[in-house]
């Protein structure tokens, strides 16, 4: 079973001191396409303003992430579920985790990036600033990404399933299976009915990887994630075919 989670604009700076190595990140397949990903934001670089634009940067913040940019290739790099910063990973709390849940995050967490495809949580990245709706030179990242990414997914055994943002979900389709699962994070307000969250969303979806992944080792089927999470107090249930709708206890949606 494999968790899909969105990456965050805001990273963490430093690391273990290694550089970037694509040969040693997970999903081998997606290695040409992050080369030339790559490629292209190293060109894009050439022209600040150019690549500010391109990258939708204010110019306040324009300097420092096109800094972190042109020093991806040499800068020092950390675990991926350790270098994203953000509402969900500040609820994730990865730094706080007991070992075998962090071993649990290892082997079930996996964030997509818009500069390297699919990570697992222990590939060694550097911080950058590319997101799903950015524009390099030749090519969209949906047109980069889309097919590779929606190969490595087919490929992949068990269950997956995708808490990311549907920009990025849009990056990677998923396979048309049934454990192959979208999932819609809402709250239910005093009237009963349940609403989509915004900043609570991601908040919620790290507060319930915690809980799960801290709980003992996860089920095997769609259908027990189900049982498990709402036995947890995370109420999971299948609502189409393909689409999970969790419940974040103790938040009531803005109307």
């Amino acid at each position: 079973m494999l968790f899909l989670l969105p990456p965050s604009e805001t990273k963490r700076d430093g690391g273990l001191g290694e550089k970037l190595a694509l040969d040693r990140l997970s999903f081998a397949t997606l290695t040409d396409a992050r080369r030339d990903t790559l490629d292209e934001l190293r060109r894009l670089g050439g022209d600040p303003e150019v690549a500010a634009r391109a990258l939708k940067l204010s110019a306040a913040a324009a300097p420092p992430e096109l800094a972190r940019n042109r020093e991806v290739e040499q800068s020092a790099t950390m675990p991926a579920i350790e270098r994203y910063t953000g509402v969900l990973y500040d609820a994730l709390a990865i730094h706080e985790w007991k070992a075998a849940a962090r071993e649990r995050a290892s082997r079930h967490l996996v964030v997509h990036s818009a500069l390297f495809g699919l990570l697992g949580a222990d590939d060694l990245i550097p911080a950058y600033r590319l997101s799903h709706d950015s524009r390099l030179p030749d090519q969209t990242l949906r047109a980069r990404w889309s097919r590779p990414i929606a190969a490595v997914l087919e490929s992949t055994e068990g269950p997956l399933i995708d808490l990311r943002s549907e920009g990025y979900a849009a990056l990677g389709p998923l396979p048309d299976r049934r454990d192959a699962v979208f999932v819609r994070v809402v709250a239910v307000g005093a009237d009963g009915i349940a609403r989509a969250l915004n900043h609570f969303n991601k908040k919620g979806k790290g507060e319930f990887l915690r809980d799960l992944l801290g709980a003992g080792p996860l089920p095997s089927t769609v259908e027990g994630l189900c049982r498990r999470s709402t036995a947890l107090g995370w109420p999971l249930s299948r609502t189409r075919d393909r689409e999970l709708q969790l419940i974040v206890p103790g938040v009531l949606p803005v109307r």
